[in-house]
């Protein structure tokens, strides 16, 4: 008995993840950031001036993908990092002139990048489609 991979969510799930990546990176690129750095950009362009851990605690990824994130997005001039106040161990992160004037251009990339992958659903599909991603996420979580 093999397995079937189309019938398995986290195989189609995997799948999925990279070809949303792949139609982001797309648009992204042209704009001078990555599919990897935009929740970033969307965690700062909400809250500017956050920490490291406050990044983390919000996207929910591993410390060293972030650091790792912060870095080529400070090399790419989208964000600084000023010391904490009162923390020494922490840093602030703030956006540059020019990672705050993406937003409007990084948003609408995303959304088109959306539109495109959701090409022939009827409204009520993708909404429904957005609403079981949702309820997975938050299993996912659970276990």
């Amino acid at each position: 008995m093999g397995f079937d991979r189309s019938q398995s969510a986290t195989y189609l799930a995997g799948q999925l993840a990279r070809v949303f990546s792949r139609s982001l990176q797309k648009r992204a690129a042209s704009l001078g950031f990555s599919p990897g750095q935009f929740p970033v950009l969307l965690e700062l362009w909400q809250e500017d001036g956050l920490t490291q851990k406050q990044l983390l605690d919000k996207l929910e990824v591993e410390q060293a993908t972030l650091a790792n994130t912060l870095s080529r997005m400070e090399r790419d001039g989208l964000i600084a990092r000023t010391p904490h106040p009162s923390d020494r161990r922490a840093q602030i992160i703030n956006l540059t002139e020019l990672g705050r004037s993406l937003e409007t251009r990084a948003v609408d990339a995303a959304a088109e990048a959306d539109s495109a992958l959701f090409f022939g659903f009827r409204s009520f599909e993708r909404e429904l489609m957005m609403e079981y991603m949702r309820l997975i996420i938050g299993n996912s979580r659970k276990v």
